[in-house]
């Protein structure tokens, strides 16, 4: 069975003594996981130590950094590389969120060459891909993911794919309260496993976890992740609620 993930993305958000009290109130109980259940938290770089050590000892709970830069050091004032994240034990990374890639106009090629730091690290990549709601709108949408899969991961050998997980973001449903049929998730969750099966073989595409990103609540999270090919959700603004987040975690398979 392929990994089922809850991953946090608290973006930028939370002071120091906001973040020390959603830690507590998430581990306060905090769900136990199975074998093939995972939680990751995005933090920003700030929190990544004391969230670390904050899960040390807890089985399928880890941090991951948000972003990491495409060199591997140099004079990049104000830059993160993956080899400092994996100097701290940060085992995860997101890569090419619809965020950076619109407000940091990030390519498929810079994408490409952060992944290629982050296993380089040994650091796992979240890759995230989506289309804006004027592609779906158009009914292009499978053909957009697709090319952002091509373009960012299919220079990878079928062994370092087995490595990283791919999260949909529908852009047009992030932050906005809509949120994609639980249909229309699996729609494309089974597109892409398409797009990773015709490069790579039924076999490693069936391995590779997906997770849907957009506007994921306690409320709808049992239904998305029903999918069969939906493997849990990259969460954003219901992470930021430890009562919320931990019905998320309830709702993997």
């Amino acid at each position: 069975m392929r990994k089922q993930i809850a991953a946090a993305n608290w973006k930028m958000n939370l002071t120091h003594p906001e973040m020390v009290q959603l830690m507590d109130q998430l581990l306060d109980n905090a769900p136990s996981l199975n074998a093939e259940q995972e939680v990751v938290l995005a933090v920003p770089f700030l929190y990544l130590e004391a969230v670390r050590q904050r899960l040390q000892g807890m089985s399928g709970y880890r941090v991951a950094a948000q972003n990491c830069h495409h060199k591997t050091s140099g004079a990049f004032t104000g830059e993160v590389s993956a080899p400092m994240l994996a100097s701290m034990g940060i085992p995860d990374c997101v890569i090419g969120h619809s965020e950076r890639r619109e407000y940091q106009a990030e390519s498929d090629a810079l994408l490409a060459q952060k992944v290629d730091r982050c296993l380089e690290a040994g650091i796992r990549p979240i890759f995230c891909c989506g289309e804006a709601l004027s592609v779906r709108e158009t009914g292009t949408q499978n053909a957009f993911v697709a090319e952002q899969i091509r373009a960012g991961l299919f220079h990878l050998s079928p062994e370092a794919l087995s490595g990283i997980v791919i999260a949909y973001e529908p852009i047009w449903a992030i932050g906005t309260g809509k949120t994609a049929s639980s249909a229309q998730a699996q729609e494309m969750h089974e597109a892409i496993r398409g797009v990773l099966a015709e490069q790579y073989g039924a076999h490693v595409a069936g391995q590779i976890p997906i997770l849907y990103g957009g506007s994921v609540k306690g409320s709808n999270a049992a239904e998305l992740f029903g999918g069969a090919d939906v493997d849990g959700g990259l969460v954003g603004g219901a992470s930021l609620n430890a009562t919320e987040f931990r019905q998320i975690i309830a709702a993997l398979k």
